[in-house]
């Protein structure tokens, strides 16, 4: 269904929501948008929402599918308004977020959809999922110069790490259960990169409640939100596979001249699967097995 604008969704978003979980895809450009979507639609969840300019290409299968939102990413604060919009039309239900071309894996997600992990999420008493922006990059750049191939994608096997997040609030103490992470494309190339948009860590997969924002980091306003784990143990994280970062680096005349290659002795083929990413340590399955 196409909407001709984020209030015109609203006007019906109780009935087009459903009981989730949502998925929100924002569309910056117009890379990889049918096969974002189509994952995501893979994944299991029941609504769909695309957020691009009118004049963005879909294709009729996912068009039928999906609920395709005339929405300007253009100005600041774009995506923290949309998404805090949404939220407030369906409290309590599971919603997730992210940009075109990029794709969430969860543990087992090739056998078990997102309801089903949402499920037990919810169930060790979760509000929210952090997920991990692994970063997506072609092997061979001069055959694909936006650094976009799904066939020939690669990601780093190693380089990430963690920080204490510290809390203005406190004489900057460390926070409970929250650390900034670090790594990747934004790590290796983090002279092209500004310092508050290195981190990697980022609140995907949340629960709706009044009041609830997204802030320009991809942390929430309400801070047990933005935790890795519970007290008691370790909880399920997701990553997010993108090939966001490699195309702004090629994309930007500053540094697409100093990059010949994204691949480094710690690159490897990604094998699109759940798999791979937890025995790289790179999300967790918690109890869930």
């Amino acid at each position: 269904m196409h909407h001709s604008g984020l209030d015109r969704f609203l006007a019906q978003a109780r009935v087009a929501l459903g009981t989730g979980p949502v998925a929100m895809v924002f569309c910056e450009d117009e890379t990889e948008i049918d096969t974002t979507l189509r994952h995501h639609l893979q994944c299991g969840f029941r609504c769909v929402l695309a957020f691009m300019p009118p004049h963005f290409p879909l294709a009729r299968d996912v068009a039928a599918r999906v609920h395709r939102i005339d929405y300007t990413l253009t100005s600041d604060g774009a995506v923290p308004r949309a998404v805090k919009a949404v939220n407030e039309a369906g409290p309590g239900l599971w919603m997730f977020w992210c940009y075109n071309a990029e794709y969430l894996f969860y543990p087992f997600c090739e056998t078990r959809s997102v309801t089903e992990m949402l499920g037990f999420h919810a169930e060790e008493r979760r509000n929210a999922m952090l997920a991990y922006v692994i970063d997506l990059y072609a092997g061979d750049l001069q055959r694909f110069p936006d650094a976009v191939s799904l066939d020939e994608a690669f990601i780093d096997r190693s380089g990430y790490y963690a920080l204490a997040r510290p809390d203005p609030s406190n004489h900057n103490h460390p926070k409970d259960r929250q650390l900034d992470f670090f790594g990747g494309l934004r790590w290796r190339y983090e002279e092209h990169i500004p310092a508050p948009r290195r981190k990697i860590d980022r609140v995907a997969l949340f629960r709706a409640k009044p009041g609830l924002t997204l802030r320009d980091d991809h942390s929430f306003n309400d801070e047990e939100y933005n935790t890795y784990a519970c007290p008691w143990h370790n909880n399920l994280t997701a990553v997010l596979a993108s090939f966001r970062t490699a195309k702004a680096l090629k994309r930007n005349p500053g540094s697409t001249f100093d990059i010949p290659t994204f691949r480094w002795h710690n690159s490897v083929a990604f094998e699109w699967h759940s798999r791979q990413l937890m025995d790289l340590g790179l999300m967790e399955p918690g109890q869930w097995f």
